[in-house]
């Protein structure tokens, strides 16, 4: 959760500023000359949660991708017998690897896990 940080004398929004030869962050308004410490170096975290599932709908059609394993497989959604596959896992470390597969036949590119 974000939170701000305002000037002490003119309670003007602070803005997060690095002394390099320190390497230090602080915080200071624009306005006035007034400084403070930040209590932590992180001034933002943005964390990224994609599933398996996610990462291969970001790609249009994984069945033109010539890098990717093929086998002649039958789809479950159109019966074609041709798919890509690869092998992902999800974030976190207590998961095993999971095969996951896509219809090569134009037009369906449905995915599916073994």
């Amino acid at each position: 959760m974000a939170s701000f940080n305002f000037c002490r004398n003119c309670n003007n929004l602070l803005y997060p500023e690095e002394d390099t030869v320190a390497r230090k962050l602080f915080y200071g308004c624009r306005n006035c000359p007034y400084r403070e410490t930040a209590a932590s170096p992180c001034v933002y975290k943005h964390e990224v949660k994609q599933t398996p599932n996610e990462e291969t709908m970001t790609v249009v059609d994984l069945s033109s991708d010539p890098t990717l394993p093929r086998t002649t497989t039958a789809c479950p959604k159109c019966g074609g017998s041709e798919a890509v596959y690869f092998q992902s896992r999800s974030r976190r470390a207590d998961t095993q690897m999971t095969l996951y597969y896509v219809c090569a036949r134009p037009g369906c590119s449905w995915r599916w896990t073994s």
